[in-house]
This record gives C-alpha cells, sequence and structure tokens, in this order.
C-alpha cells in the first residue's frame, strides 16, 4: 500500500485526491478476494457529521471478548491524538468507515462489513462516512449524503457498488456531477430536479465539509479505513479485510470493558 502525507492545502488536496495514484479509482468488480491493501488518498480539515448508514445494531447481548493474541498499537492499529468520534454522547461504540464507491478495494469490503454489522451487539454503531478527498471523490460523497437525505440511501448503496464496480453502468471522473448521477437515483423515485437541487444544497455542502475534517482529525489516509469511538484508527493490510475486522473486534471490546 502506497502512502501520501496529508495536506490541508486545498489544491494540493485536490491533486492527490486519488485512489491508486491516478484522478479516479479503477472500479473493479468486487467478487475477487478481498485482501488487496486500501487505496491512499489525500483529505483535508477537522471533524465530520454522523451519516444515515450509522445503522442500529442487532439488538443481541454483548459477545465475549475476541479470542486470540491481542492487536498491537502502532502495528495493527493507532492511537487517535485528541480524536472525537462523530456522534459523541450516545452512549454507544461507534465504528466510522470511511470509505469511497469508486474506490475498489471498498467495494470489496462492503459485503464483509455489512456482515460484520449483523454480528454486533446494540451498543455498536456503525457509520460510514463517503471519503471527501476531492477530484473523483467527491461526486459520489455528495450523492451519498443527497441519497440518505433523499431518504434512498439503504436502498441506493449496495446498488451503487454493484453499478460502478460490476455493471459499469456509472461514470467516473471529476467532471461527473447531478446530472449524471441523476438517472441511477430515477430508480428509486427521485426526480432528477429534486436530486439535482438536494445534491448541491448547503446542507449537503455542510456534510462534505464536516467528513473532510474527520478525516483529517483522525488521520486517514487510505481507503477503507475504520474509526473505532473516534480513538483508533485500523487500516487493511496484506492480511486483509479479516485482520481489520478482528482488530475492531478487540478495539469495540476494549471500548465495553472501558464503560463498565
Amino acid at each position: 500500500m502506497t502512502k501520501r502525507h496529508l495536506s490541508l492545502s486545498l489544491p494540493l488536496l485536490l491533486a492527490l485526491a486519488a485512489c491508486s495514484g491516478r484522478e479516479a479509482p479503477a472500479p473493479a468488480a468486487p467478487a475477487a478476494a478481498p485482501n488487496a491493501a486500501a487505496p491512499t488518498a489525500a483529505p483535508a480539515a477537522s471533524e465530520a457529521q454522523p451519516t444515515e448508514a450509522a445503522t442500529t445494531a442487532a439488538d443481541t447481548p454483548p459477545p465475549a471478548a475476541p479470542q486470540g493474541p491481542a492487536p498491537v498499537a502502532g502495528v495493527d492499529y493507532v492511537q487517535i491524538a485528541n480524536g472525537q468520534p462523530l456522534q459523541p454522547g450516545t452512549g454507544r461504540i461507534e465504528v466510522a468507515e470511511v470509505f469511497g464507491y469508486t474506490c475498489p478495494h471498498c467495494a470489496h469490503f462492503e459485503p464483509e462489513l455489512q456482515a460484520w454489522k449483523k454480528r454486533q451487539a446494540a451498543d455498536v454503531a456503525l457509520v460510514q462516512v463517503p471519503a471527501p478527498f476531492g477530484g473523483s471523490w467527491d461526486p459520489y460523497a455528495r450523492a451519498y449524503y443527497a441519497a440518505e437525505a433523499l431518504g434512498v440511501l439503504a436502498q441506493s448503496n449496495e446498488a451503487m457498488f454493484d453499478a460502478i464496480h460490476v455493471k459499469r453502468t456509472m461514470p467516473v471522473g471529476p467532471n461527473v456531477g447531478a446530472a449524471e448521477l441523476a438517472p441511477f437515483y430515477a430508480q428509486y423515485g427521485v426526480d432528477a430536479k429534486r436530486f439535482a437541487d438536494t445534491y448541491n444544497s448547503f446542507g449537503v455542502d455542510a456534510k462534505i465539509n464536516r467528513a473532510r475534517q474527520f478525516a483529517v482529525k483522525s488521520g486517514v489516509e487510505s481507503t477503507p479505513s475504520i474509526v473505532v469511538n473516534g480513538k483508533y484508527r485500523v487500516t487493511v493490510d496484506q492480511d486483509g479485510f479479516g485482520k481489520m475486522l478482528q482488530t475492531v473486534d478487540w478495539l469495540v471490546a476494549q471500548e465495553r470493558g472501558g464503560a463498565n
């Protein structure tokens, strides 16, 4: 996995907005094994808003602590100095995934993440945060928040990954806008003008800015990345998504124990 240094300069942010070192992440069918290293990207500014993909976990009792060796700080995860969760004071353990629709690694990871979510107890909240790293990332981050505001996110979220990486029916590039994305959301009953108005709204602008701020505050440099309770950042490595989620499980258990 290659790394790019974080910069708060907007022009540089836009120039470095690439999942795999190019302007646009290359779509790839998520049927392949999800062991690829995470792509890189460069965010900008500090703090973020939860998304409607923050879903209610299954109403099950807290599970036992994970088995096996504990993850190692600085190796399996990074502690975030002065980090903050997206939704402080909820009484739940927040697991925030920073992702991109056009990122092929995020497409590979999505089924595993959703399966993981179904296994969680009611004290865990999964929040998905679309990465607005500039360039080709931003149109789809805006689309995510527009779909959330329009009440069609639950129906469209997985389908968008499929449309980009499997069906390859969606355009990818920095010049994609509401006009190019509206036909996709029309299948969920969203009028093109209503979609465009929401996509370009101040409300979506605010969520995009907060998502950027959260990514920077959390030190996110690649997608997918997971931030546990605002305190710990976990990224995928050569051991794959299974190891990543195992580390998350350990950190969730640690946070649960600390609350008791």
